[in-house]
């Protein structure tokens, strides 16, 4: 069985930076599930283009961005992320979406 890679992409001075690593950690903690996690630094545009970033704090599981539809946005960017949730606008993304992302990765 393989583990799931986790990456927190993220630029310095983001302030949902930490919330977002909270995040990940506390789903980890509940859940029991085993990853990977990586905190990418994304310093300028250039690189925000090359990793298909979308603004901080993005969260991926195995490549793959876990807001749903995300993979057809096209709007990459050095700046900060405003998720649409069921509890509104938010800095980071709903916890149900990475542990979907989680289970999706672990079957």
């Amino acid at each position: 069985m393989s583990v799931p890679r986790i990456e927190i992409l993220t630029f310095d001075g983001c302030p949902n930076r930490f919330a977002a690593i909270e995040l990940v950690d506390r789903i980890l903690g509940e859940t029991g599930m085993v990853a990977s996690v990586e905190i990418v630094d994304v310093p300028d545009p250039e690189t925000a283009a090359t990793l298909h970033f979308l603004g901080s704090p993005t969260i991926r599981v195995g490549g793959r961005d876990i807001e749903p539809g995300a993979a057809q946005r096209r709007d990459f960017a050095l700046a900060c992320r405003v998720y649409k949730t069921d509890a509104g606008l938010q800095g980071q993304p709903d916890a149900r979406w990475l542990i979907d992302a989680l289970e999706r990765a672990a079957a």
